[in-house]
């Protein structure tokens, strides 16, 4: 089992900035990846951006250049740094851990919110 734990929503007016954070606990050994999914009013959950154990990372093409996942090893934490915020970032953000062996995302937290107001 793993716990995930978001914080770090809140409202923001476009432009800014917001750093969000996913800690980790639990069966921690058995996570392969974490992702940052959001979803919005209306709208499907999107994949926003994933850093693997490797340390490779992927993004959406919609914040490409604006967002920045990372972690911090020693303390089982994901970052997700957004900059330059826009109102169509609005939206509920879930960090998730892909897990072996079955490398599918099994886990998700229960959510942050990110409000940004034009």
């Amino acid at each position: 089992q793993v716990r995930l734990v978001e914080s770090g929503g809140g409202l923001v007016q476009a432009g800014g900035s917001l750093r969000l954070s996913c800690a980790a606990s639990g069966s921690i050994f058995s996570i392969n990846a974490m992702g940052w999914y959001r979803q919005a009013p209306g709208k499907q959950r999107e994949l926003v951006a994933i850093i693997t154990s490797g340390g490779s990372t992927r993004y959406a093409d919609s914040v490409k250049g604006r967002f920045t996942i990372s972690r911090d090893n020693a303390k089982n934490t994901v970052y997700l740094q957004i900059k330059s915020l826009k109102p169509e970032d609005t939206a509920l953000y879930y960090c998730a851990a892909q897990v072996m062996p079955t490398m599918r995302y099994d886990y998700w937290g229960q959510g942050t919110q990110v409000t940004v107001s034009s």
